[in-house]
């Protein structure tokens, strides 16, 4: 009997489950098959939701502006040119003997004045120190070129004296003719002395202007160089008087004004008082504003870098750019190096980069401090064309999202969008070439960009498993 007992609770436990359903179905005025099933409830709601397309992805206003798609997002596709590309490691090199400036002293001299300090930004034909000259040679040049200019005008005032006697015949025409000798003579010294103080460094108005005056030039302005000047009507920026303007009262006025271009003045070697001899370093300046990207290709990759040159091709450069990649598109390659680096096996090519301000502030002194954008030493990637296929629909490789074997992209349709799946051609970390086999022509509108976050929302509408790497590379 208590074997009997013990079987029937056994059998009214295990079901349980479905006497509990049936009396809740008839307490709802359900039936116990449709109350029981949970698939069919989840179909139901699944139909009630849903689109009845699993490709099709309905976002709100609200999840098209998050996921960044507008107008400028989502474009028709057009046909191009399409060039692939290798990748090289590169870094940011000065440009030899225009990036680097130095200036010297030309004559022997104490500085007066310092105009600038370490870090401040000047443009071309600034002053930058004021010197004393002290230098013996040159100022004995100048001494004895004065004294010949007196000699000289005492001649000629003798000459015309004895010219206007001889007329009477007062005097013998040899008298005569030994002052016009005499007279000749000191032009001829007078000329070697012109000649003397051009090769001091003075130009022909300075000279000039020591015969005009009769003083002696006593100071020497030092002026910022041009970058890439090659005008060769250069003078010292001497002056002749203490108080003299800082452009000096015997520099020519240039006949183009040079360009404003900044520069750094990036080391500082002479102080206020200092004796400096001719030749000695006054300062170092830096002209940033054109630099060069030096890439370092593998010998495999050599040959691609040449055909590059050839063909004159555009190279694009890739900086990591705080969190985000920049991209630099149309640069122009320089030159390439004629020799392989024994020691790494690469070659060297040049790249010309212009370069940015990133900020330019004057202080109260009104001293200018510029920061550049692209910085020597800098690290980046080149990206060399190799080889170019015309007419193909190339879009960024965030319009593609691969899930297993599939790439898909997200087209637009009626205000939604619904993914397509593309056979992809080519990838690269910038590009997907598509091609035109399938739904996907020219002229179809798609989302350039989240279709990855896209692919996910899709998923999670479905119920499946979301793989947060999908579609994405590592």
């Amino acid at each position: 009997m208590i074997v009997l007992l013990l079987i029937c609770c056994v059998l009214l436990v295990r079901q349980r489950p479905a006497w509990i359903s049936t009396v809740q179905a008839r307490l709802s005025g359900a039936s116990p098959r449709e109350s029981a099933s949970p698939a069919h409830e989840n179909h139901d709601h699944e139909h009630s939701h849903g689109t009845g397309n699993a490709n099709l992805l309905v976002l709100s206003l609200q999840a098209r502006q998050n996921l960044g798609l507008n107008a400028n997002t989502v474009k028709a596709l057009e046909p191009s040119t399409f060039r692939r590309k290798i990748s090289v490691p590169a870094i940011i090199a000065a440009r030899p003997g225009r990036t680097i400036l130095h200036v010297s002293a030309p004559l022997t001299g104490v500085i007066q004045h310092v105009h600038a300090v370490t870090g401040e930004t000047v443009t071309p034909q600034t002053v930058l120190f004021r010197i004393r000259l002290t230098h013996e040679d040159l100022v004995q040049t100048q001494t004895e070129f004065l004294q010949m200019l007196g000699e000289l005008d005492v001649e000629f005032r003798e000459v015309q004296r004895l010219e206007s006697v001889a007329e009477t015949g007062a005097i013998a025409g040899k008298t005569l003719l030994e002052r016009h000798y005499s007279r000749d003579k000191l032009q001829a010294q007078l000329l070697a002395k012109r000649e003397a103080l051009r090769l001091h460094g003075l130009s022909d108005r300075q000279i000039q202007e020591i015969e005009q005056t009769r003083h002696l030039l006593r100071e020497l302005t030092i002026l910022a160089p041009v970058p890439d000047d090659h005008r060769h009507d250069e003078e010292l920026h001497l002056s002749d008087r203490a108080d003299a303007s800082i452009l000096t009262a015997f520099q020519d006025a240039p006949e183009k004004t040079p360009a404003s271009v900044p520069l750094i003045l990036e080391r500082l070697f002479a102080q206020t008082g200092q004796s400096v001899s001719a030749g000695d370093p006054l300062c170092t300046l830096a002209d940033y504003h054109r630099l060069y990207i030096e890439g370092k290709a593998f010998e495999l990759d050599a040959s691609a870098v040449s055909r590059a040159a050839q063909k004159d091709w555009t190279i694009s450069a890739l900086f990591n750019d705080g969190l985000e990649q920049r991209e630099i598109t149309g640069l122009k390659l320089g030159f390439v190096a004629n020799s392989i680096d024994p020691d790494s096996r690469t070659l060297s090519f040049f790249v010309d980069l212009p370069n940015e301000i990133l900020h330019d502030e004057t202080n109260a002194e009104h001293q200018r401090f510029v920061t550049w954008r692209y910085r020597i030493g800098q690290r980046l990637q080149l990206l060399v064309p190799v080889e170019e296929w015309p007419d193909e629909l190339v879009v960024p490789v965030e319009a593609v999202v691969r899930d297993g074997v599939e790439s898909y992209v997200f087209q637009r349709k009626a205000g939604n969008f619904e993914r397509v799946p593309v056979h992809v051609k080519y990838r690269d970390q910038q590009h997907v070439v598509i091609a035109k086999d399938g739904l996907i022509k020219p002229g179809t509108l798609i989302a350039l960009r989240s279709a990855h976050q896209m692919q996910m929302a899709l998923k999670n509408m479905a119920g499946g498993g979301i793989d947060p790497h999908a579609g994405h590379n590592h």
